[in-house]
């Protein structure tokens, strides 16, 4: 006989104090901290317990008696539902505040080390389409909201375009209209979607793995170039061929547009073969007269615009007069490594996606850079002793690791290495604090910039400089 599941229940005029982890805006209740998504401080609301551990409980909104005085409209139709822009209902400059005070707790918390007073964020200069690139997931089974639940109704038509809801893999919330990017994203995306329902084209059934129409990946550059990327779960060249074209006639304004045949279970491209159909099989962004040609595997940082205003701080933290040796790892692209070869004698970028390289390499040929070299592998087997002595002692590390942070391996070659200056760029500062506490020994933190990347989410990139003691 299964256990009936204990009721959790519902705590009323509760008072939202804060905002934490994960976006989720924080109550007390007693001794228990409770997170709650979609609140903001000064809310008096309802809530429904969730989920209840021995210290914390998740809990969501049931009703909200009175509502903080700082709440803003959100703009976004879908908000509360999509899950992709948090904050939306919080003042842009509550914002920027809580991502500062996100930095400067991981560093007291975790990294527990002296540093400077933090210089103020900078915040981005567009709050909505600051986006270059947008990824939406097509599925014959949309996400229904608790009302269209609750009303009855039915919903035989279940084709949607637009977002995975957060712990429902084969769930996809259709989605309208995004903010997120240049209003020509939205455009593109309902058109691919008329065009495959009117053409009876199937979209795809995540859980069954089949289906025609899969992913849409749009990138816009900050230069005006346009790339589509298609990716489809059937081999039809018919039907491909059907669709290009339309899109190609529909959109003149598509600079590079592909397509995919993906028949694996998982949505990434890397490892596929990627059809160019018309135009060039990339974009280029441009930053003070470089052009960096981004592909459709490439990473290339979201937000052109804060990315700009981000590689000058790491630029202007490294300090370099024009005689150093610069290490760039975790180099993606190359995009820092080109972008700062100006004023470094040399720069070795290491990066672990062979694709990246040879991108990196072609964005130093493309702008006639010739003090760069790249190499492609996993970080802790490039970066070793042995290849220190052979390619040199770097004078300045520029580190930019993905949200884990940096293995502990890498962290004792550069210990080993000894560079006068890191600087290290995290868009994660708590791993960036406990990377920080392992090099304490050696280098003090001499400056702390926070960048605003993301507005409406509660993610923060975060350059810090230090200096070997």
């Amino acid at each position: 006989m299964s256990r009936k599941r204990k009721e959790l229940p519902l705590l009323q005029n509760i008072e939202i104090t804060d905002v934490a982890a994960e976006g989720n805006a924080i109550a007390r209740v007693d001794q228990l901290v409770v997170f709650i998504p979609y609140g903001a401080p000064g809310d008096v609301a309802d809530i429904k317990i969730d989920r209840k551990k021995h210290s914390y409980a998740e809990a969501h909104i049931e009703r909200l008696v009175v509502p903080s005085e700082i709440r803003v409209e959100p703009r976004c139709e879908h908000f509360g539902v999509c899950g992709g822009c948090r904050w939306q209902h919080l003042p842009y400059e509550f914002q920027i505040a809580a991502k500062q005070r996100q930095v400067r707790d991981a560093l007291d918390r975790i990294a527990k080390v002296e540093y400077p007073e933090i210089s103020p964020i900078l915040g981005s200069e567009n709050i909505y389409g600051y986006r270059n690139k947008m990824e939406y997931t097509f599925s014959n089974k949309s996400w229904l909201t608790f009302e269209q639940m609750r009303s009855g109704e039915e919903f035989p038509d279940r084709d949607a375009a637009g977002f995975h809801i957060s712990g429902a893999f084969d769930k996809v919330l259709d989605i309208r209209n995004c903010h997120l990017q240049d209003d020509l994203g939205n455009r593109i995306r309902l058109f691919v979607k008329e065009f495959c329902k009117t053409n009876g084209y199937p979209f795809y059934d995540l859980r069954n793995q089949q289906g025609f129409i899969r992913t849409l990946m749009i990138r816009i550059a900050s230069t005006g170039q346009v790339m589509v990327v298609v990716v489809v779960g059937e081999d039809n060249p018919e039907r491909v061929s059907a669709l290009m074209k339309a899109i190609e006639e529909k959109f003149p304004e598509i600079t590079s547009l592909q397509y995919v045949v993906n028949l694996k279970v998982n949505d990434t491209i890397a490892d596929q073969e990627v059809v160019l159909w018309s135009g060039i099989p990339y974009i280029e962004e441009e930053m003070e007269g470089l052009k960096f040609r981004v592909g459709p595997k490439s990473f290339y940082q979201t937000n052109s615009h804060q990315a700009y205003t981000l590689y000058k701080v790491a630029r202007d933290f490294a300090e370099l007069t024009g005689d150093e040796l610069v290490y760039d790892l975790y180099t993606g692209t190359g995009t820092i490594a080109n972008f700062v070869s100006r004023k470094a004698s040399k720069v070795i970028g290491i990066e672990y996606v062979e694709d990246a390289i040879r991108d990196a390499r072609i964005n130093s040929e493309a702008n006639g850079i010739s003090n760069t070299e790249f190499f492609a592998g996993d970080m802790k087997d490039v970066l070793t002793d042995e290849f220190i002595a052979q390619y040199g002692r770097p004078d300045v590390m520029i580190v930019d690791p993905p949200r884990a942070g940096m293995h502990g391996d890498v962290v004792e070659v550069i210990m080993n290495a000894r560079p006068r200056r890191i600087v290290y760029v995290s868009c994660n500062p708590a791993t960036q604090a406990r990377d920080l506490q392992l090099l304490d020994p050696l280098y003090r933190i001499d400056a702390v910039q926070p960048v605003d990347m993301f507005p409406h989410t509660h993610h923060v990139e975060n350059v810090v400089k230090l200096t070997l003691r």
